[in-house]
């Protein structure tokens, strides 16, 4: 059964969640602030995690950024009050999937974690083994990249958009396909999320990130793998 942890202070909101959650057949576990969650993470496996951002103590912020460095690649979408488009983009950064911001339907946000499912389900049914992609040795099936046989610390969504970029190389892709086939809705990061992103996959994987020979960028439209 598909396993998700709510890390919500708010009372009302986090038993309502689970409520809901539990009805569509999902299994939930809660915590109550950042750091209990945080602890609840390293110490069992969950498929999603639904992560308030606003809290005392240790901020969703923060614990999407500390399980990131603990090499934890589970999903991860952000709940926020917070509309403005640098704390989104903020929040991606870090490394979490998506976001929503409140208030918000409850149907907006089942169909998210819906989404966010389905997509891992059939990025882990995958190819069985690692391909090369400039200076990392890539898993998608695991989850895993390694350089020089040390491991990459890579989020859930740059392994989404590298295996998306891997699907389609040599093939140019837009930044409205990227933003649609990796985030999956209506009202989306902006295409400066998507830039930024593609900065960070290079600085792992180009053997020379200021002057990318794998992910490059075709001027007007969007970017191109080439292998």
């Amino acid at each position: 059964m598909t396993k998700i942890l709510i890390i919500e202070d708010e009372q009302n909101m986090r038993l309502g969640l689970k409520d809901n959650l539990e009805f569509e057949g999902y299994k939930v576990d809660l915590a109550e602030d950042g750091k209990i969650g945080f602890t609840k993470i390293l110490e069992n496996k969950f498929d999603l995690i639904i992560l308030d951002v606003m809290m005392p103590g240790m901020s969703g912020f923060d614990v999407c950024k500390n399980i990131r460095k603990a090499g934890i690649t589970t999903p991860v979408i952000l709940l926020t009050a917070k509309g403005e488009e640098i704390d989104k983009v903020l929040g991606l950064e870090l490394g979490a999937d998506d976001y929503v911001t409140k208030p918000f339907s409850l149907r907006e946000l089942l169909a998210r974690v819906k989404a966010i499912l389905r997509r891992g389900e059939s990025f882990s049914a995958s190819e069985n083994k690692a391909v090369k992609i400039g200076k990392l040795e890539v898993d998608f099936k695991g989850y895993k990249a390694k350089g020089n046989k040390k491991e990459v610390q890579m989020s859930h969504k740059e392994f989404e958009i590298l295996y998306y970029l891997w699907k389609k190389r040599d093939t140019t892709v837009s930044r409205d396909d990227l933003l649609t086939e990796i985030w999956g809705y209506d009202e989306t990061p902006t295409t400066r999320t998507v830039d930024n992103f593609i900065l960070k996959l290079r600085q792992k994987i180009e053997f020379d990130p200021n002057h990318p020979k794998i992910i490059l960028t075709v001027h007007g439209v969007g970017y191109k793998m080439v292998l």
